[in-house]
């Protein structure tokens, strides 16, 4: 997995796919800073804000480099196209998108609890210039997907979920890797799933993270985007974090 640079933003990304990136980690002179949405906002309208902010902190809309969004309930593969394709067209018009690709990360959950009646954007992040700190990072989210198709699909028994725990582990420290990062790194760890039954969640993931394990884990009980996932994690390692 080789990162590429987006020297206009002032980070580097892991490529992926049409709808968004597999993380991103700010390149040396700058630092990723992660801002959450103390009330959530219709997505649209976060990008608004999201205009603003850039504009007040005298950075461009290219140095937008992760975004999180909450969704009413999981979509169907069609449904998740239909949604990606309005959400890049926003990203392709701020002149975001780099040689046909998105570097632009993401994450994008349905709350169990009280979930939304249309998505909304949760939080987002961005590089600022910054020359004197450790490396930062933003991560997107990854649900349990092989090129096979989803593992366990279906299963949610203790065996089903530590397999697919197993799965989505490895898909995060392949990312943290291709971004230079270890998990030393790490300073926020989110795991996803309406899966409430979890006493295989701590064993799972706490073992792999070794020291860092001191810091937990950010459990938000919500669903994967698209039907048939049952887990999802992201990972942050930011010196900054904005409530809006």
């Amino acid at each position: 997995m080789n990162a590429v640079e987006n020297p206009r933003g002032g980070y580097l990304y892991l490529p992926a796919g049409y709808p968004f990136s597999s993380g991103t980690a700010a390149l040396p002179g700058y630092e990723v800073v992660n801002a959450v949405f103390r009330r959530p906002v219709p997505w649209r309208e976060g990008f608004a804000v999201v205009d603003r902010h850039l504009t007040a902190a005298g950075r461009p809309k290219q140095a937008l480099c992760g975004v999180e969004l909450r969704c009413p309930k999981p979509m169907t593969p069609d449904g998740f196209h239909e949604f990606n394709t309005g959400y890049r067209a926003i990203l392709e018009d701020w002149d975001i998108i780099v040689d046909g690709v998105n570097p632009v990360g993401r994450t994008n959950v349905s709350p169990v609890v009280n979930p939304p009646s249309e998505t909304l954007m949760y939080g987002f992040s961005y590089t600022v210039e910054n020359a004197d700190i450790p490396r930062t990072f933003c991560g997107a989210g990854g649900g349990e997907t092989t090129a096979d198709g989803v593992v366990r699909e279906g299963d949610t028994s203790p065996d089903g979920m530590r397999e697919k725990t197993a799965r989505v582990m490895a898909i995060m420290e392949a990312r943290l890797a291709g971004l230079g990062m270890q998990w030393s790194d790490v300073t926020t760890v989110n795991v996803y799933t309406a899966v409430t039954d979890a006493g295989w969640l701590a064993p799972q993931l706490l073992s792999r993270m070794g020291p860092d394990a001191v810091h937990g884990i950010h459990w938000h009980l919500s669903r994967p985007p698209i039907i048939g996932l049952d887990f999802e994690m992201d990972l942050r390692g930011t010196r900054t974090k904005l409530w809006l």
